[in-house]
């Protein structure tokens, strides 16, 4: 009986130290779930914060756009303006060159 008594207690001691593996093993990987989750939360930290960061950058982005929108339409039309007061001057300009040609021309102020 002293055999199987002995048989026995190897196997405890066996069944005891596969047991503590284990445990080993859990409390290794509950470590690496922690770590895990660690990194889950600082990603979705980091993610929420750039969301937020991506919100206001497309915010300015489109009052940015529109800003440009509403200069590129003020400057066509100073330019469309500036266009007209081209033509106008021109027009004033041949129709002075015209009257003072005609004033030449005319009798009454010939100088003797």
């Amino acid at each position: 009986m002293t055999q199987q008594g002995a048989v026995l207690q190897g196997y405890n001691n066996e069944l005891v130290k596969c047991i503590e593996d284990l445990c080993m093993q859990k409390e290794e990987l509950n470590k690496q779930i922690q770590q895990a989750e660690e990194e889950k939360s600082k990603l979705q930290h980091e993610i929420q914060v750039l969301s937020e960061q991506l919100e206001y950058v497309c915010e300015n982005l489109a009052q940015k756009v529109a800003s440009r929108n509403e200069l590129d339409k003020l400057l066509a039309e100073t330019e469309a303006a500036y266009m007209k007061i081209l033509d106008s001057s021109r027009s004033l300009l041949n129709v002075l060159k015209k009257e003072v040609g005609s004033l030449k021309h005319s009798p009454d102020l010939k100088t003797n």
